[in-house]
């Protein structure tokens, strides 16, 4: 089955009056690019975290927010003062630049983000586990929820496929008025080159094999519906392959080119016109597949 890159999950647990809370988006890219948003107090878990999120998801521009509150007389409040200068070094700058009004700059400091800090300052590998658990549980949701947005893109390709499949078909309609068309357009253009007085036998059957040959296009009929039965069958496997339905689609396009550019037929070349808009769909779609 496959499944999208675009999803959201969640999950929290409270635990000794500390609750853990993860939220994790995740948007369609080329590659796996994680962005972390982790308390200042777990940012030396940052490895362990970026190992699990690979693990599990593989592709896909990911955002992953990570919250730690604790309650009552445990809360740690503390100011991060090296980031807080560095905050407001900034904003005076800016300020200057844009010569703006320099007032409540210290108020705007204490309101950005990691400045104040309420976490417990040290966290044991005991700690880390059921944070880790949490990650995980937010990571499932995502992917339940990525299976079921690749179901709705399953059915989406299934449609363009067999769009694709139908029209092919409507081709063979076609096929002997278009023969017909092609000896006609032969048979006069031979009339007229035997007639030549510069006529060349040997070369002229060459000629007439090289045409014939260019306008056969039994073989971009048969490979363009072997591809179409992969694509759908690579849709069915176990592990969603973007990547590979990508490759398919490519080849699926340069079939329906070549059966264009042989057509030398109007109402074919409309056919074909219509699988390309098919295609694209297709395409546009696998953007936002694993």
């Amino acid at each position: 089955m496959i499944q999208s890159m675009t999803g959201y999950g969640k999950a929290q647990l409270t635990l000794n009056g500390t609750t853990l809370k993860a939220e994790i988006r995740s948007l369609n890219s080329k590659f796996l690019d994680i962005n972390l948003r982790l308390p200042f107090s777990l940012k030396d878990k940052e490895i362990e975290v970026r190992n699990l999120v690979t693990e599990k998801l593989h592709r896909g521009k990911i955002d992953l927010f990570i919250s730690v509150e604790t309650a009552g007389d445990d809360k740690n409040v503390s100011i991060n003062k090296e980031l807080f200068i560095r905050y407001y070094e900034e904003l005076k700058t800016l300020s200057k630049q844009l010569k703006a009004d320099k007032k409540n700059l210290l108020q705007m400091v204490i309101q950005l983000p990691e400045v104040i800090n309420t976490d417990k300052t040290n966290y044991s590998e005991e700690d880390l586990a059921p944070m880790l658990e949490v990650l995980r549980d937010a990571v499932e949701d995502l992917r339940l929820f990525r299976i079921k947005d690749g179901e709705g893109l399953e059915q989406i390709f299934t449609g363009n496929v067999s769009t694709i499949l139908s029209l092919l078909e409507q081709v063979e309609a076609f096929e002997k008025e278009r023969l017909e068309s092609i000896k006609s357009r032969l048979r006069n253009q031979l009339t007229e080159l035997v007639s030549s007085e510069e006529y060349d036998r040997n070369r002229f059957e060459q000629e007439l094999i090289y045409y014939l040959e260019r306008m056969d296009f039994t073989e971009e009929k048969v490979r363009l519906r072997s591809h179409c039965d992969y694509f759908l069958k690579v849709m069915k496997e176990n592990d969603s392959n973007g990547r590979k339905l990508n490759f398919i689609s490519q080849e699926m396009g340069r079939e329906i080119n070549t059966l264009g550019s042989k057509a030398n037929h109007a109402a074919i070349q409309k056919l074909v016109v219509q699988m390309k808009d098919e295609l694209e769909k297709i395409k546009e779609q696998l953007l936002n597949v694993l």
